[in-house]
């Protein structure tokens, strides 16, 4: 036996000298010897799948911070949102006190159609308790969904029936909007807030901006604010709804990618009105590219601060087990030239990434997200606009033409804490429970809601009982600099609890400076005096 066990190691070595003989030079060559020795030679068994994707993940960590590994559940995760579509039961929900609280179910799905009403808390899944069991969000949302088709029993507690309710849901494709809100801002002027570049974030958009044509908007608030990109293609689509015919919206290039241009058609339903768009340091990617496109050719403004600057081309390399690499093989620019991408260090080896990831920290904390004259430019980054020569800057990111300081002062330590601990959303959907009939009564539409509906001394007193319960307190000093963000944050959950995120934008953005800086650009005569042809 122990002849047999020594043979069997000459033979693997003999094999790995005659594969080394093959490729002397070829690191491919090399990397099979390498997992070809360690499954095999090995003193104790291995996990030959976790080597070669930890492998691969080393791999790709050297070369840029958007180059990645993703496996199969995370590859499905990933996408799923940008199919623009899932399949399950249809509801939107919160976790409270340890059971699913029902939002709103969605309308003429599956669950709706069974009777499933918003306020219903679901406490089993067949017949499986998910309230009072320290379940995961995620252990109950994979009990929720499932293939279209298939059925799940839900046990429902309602308010004002004694029993639990019993349902049979059959589970059907939800879609997944990334219009978050439009509606008009002030007669004439009109906003859309578009969340990411999903598959059908162009068709939400031309649906939304007829409705708004037919209540007679000419100028248009276009909201990327957070917006983190998405398809390519849509976000070229999107473009093209504000541009005329063969002008260049972006173009791509890469060491083994020719130059890869696109232009738009001249199609647009919004090629004449004014337009003003919204970005943060958390717009990335495609909307970056709908920004630049904008900005490069004088046709609209950009207000806000300067967008991530992600301006890298992955290509998603699917593998036979369903995970996928998604490889950087160009850069993104904009019709002046304008490489999208900031700055990275390869030559930072593993702090690359970290260094990458914390640049909105050194944003903060350098100045630029609250001072305009914080941000500097090199004049090699110089460029100028397409048709007026206006001088926009390259060097990673959009930078607006209208700078909005991050209001650091808006939310009070204790408003933060509150937040993150869930207290404000607890509040209002225990507010609602409560008086869900009472509103639905009171206001039939949300501009009555909008014009008079006021938070309360309620409400606020039983989010400070909450926010103690959680050990959260604060001074009558810190209480007052509070309420006013904090009373506009909770009327506008109520409102989405009572209508949609449309309401629930409606309401934030009477507060939010970007909004009332766009507005202020159309109606103050500024607009003009910047594209003055």
């Amino acid at each position: 036996m122990k002849k047999l066990c020594i043979l069997a190691v000459v033979m693997l070595c003999v094999s790995l000298h005659a594969m080394a003989q093959q490729g002397k030079n070829d690191p491919l060559r090399k990397l099979q010897m390498a997992e070809f020795a360690i499954s095999k030679l090995y003193v104790d068994p291995v996990d030959e799948d976790k080597l070669v994707e930890e492998a691969i993940i080393r791999m790709l960590a050297q070369l840029d911070p958007h180059s990645t590994y993703t496996n199969a559940e995370e590859t499905r995760e990933m996408n799923e949102p940008l199919k623009g579509n899932f399949e399950g039961i249809g509801v939107q929900f919160q976790m409270i006190e340890d059971s699913l609280f029902v939002i709103q179910p969605v309308s003429g799905g599956p669950s709706e159609k069974v009777g499933i009403l918003a306020g219903d808390r679901i406490v089993a899944v067949n017949d499986t308790a998910i309230a009072g069991v320290k379940m995961t969000t995620d252990e109950i949302v994979k009990r929720l969904r499932g293939p279209k088709g298939s059925k799940v029993r839900l046990t429902i507690v309602r308010r004002g029936v004694d029993e639990g309710l019993h349902f049979t849901v059959v589970r059907d494709k939800i879609p997944i909007h990334s219009l978050d809100a439009a509606y008009m801002l002030q007669p004439g002027i009109g906003y859309i807030r578009i969340n990411r570049f999903a598959s059908t974030s162009h068709q939400e958009f031309a649906e939304a901006l007829a409705r708004l044509q037919k209540e007679g908007v000419k100028d248009l608030v276009l909201d990327l604010q957070g917006n983190g990109g998405g398809y390519l293609n849509v976000a070229i689509d999107l473009a093209n709804e504000f541009l005329g015919q063969m002008q260049l919206i972006v173009y791509t290039e890469g060491r083994a990618a020719k130059r890869s241009e696109f232009f738009s058609k001249g199609s647009g339903k919004f090629r004449k009105g004014r337009l003003v768009v919204l970005v943060d340091e958390y717009s990335a990617s495609a909307s970056e590219i709908v920004t630049g496109a904008i900005q490069d050719w004088d046709r609209g403004v950009v207000v806000g601060r300067r967008t991530f600057g992600k301006g890298l081309v992955q290509r998603p390399i699917d593998l036979p087990d369903g995970s996928m690499i998604r490889l950087t093989i160009s850069r993104y620019y904009t019709p002046s030239g304008r490489c999208i991408q900031k700055p990275y260090s390869k030559s930072e080896g593993d702090d690359m990434l970290t260094k990458y990831h914390s640049d909105l920290a050194n944003r903060f904390s350098h100045g630029e997200l609250i001072h305009a004259d914080s941000i500097h430019f090199a004049d090699s980054l110089k460029m100028l606009t397409m048709r007026l020569n206006r001088t926009v800057y390259g060097g990673g990111g959009i930078m607006p033409d209208f700078f909005v300081p991050l209001d650091t002062a808006r939310y009070t330590t204790y408003h933060r804490k509150v937040s993150l601990k869930g207290v404000i959303n607890r509040c209002v959907t225990h507010y609602i429970e409560q008086h869900r009939k009472e509103l639905q009564r009171k206001y039939k539409r949300f501009a009555d809601f909008d014009r008079k509906f006021e938070v309360g001394e309620e409400m606020l007193a039983d989010l400070k009982v909450m926010a103690e319960a959680d050990k959260i307190t604060c001074t009558e000093e810190e209480w007052q600099r509070t309420l006013p963000q904090l009373t506009v944050q909770l009327k506008a959950l109520t409102a989405r609890d009572l209508w949609d995120m449309n309401e629930y934008y409606q309401v934030m953005n009477s507060t939010n400076s970007s909004v009332q800086q766009a507005i202020k650009v159309l109606t103050e005569g500024v607009y003009e005096k910047v594209l003055a042809y």
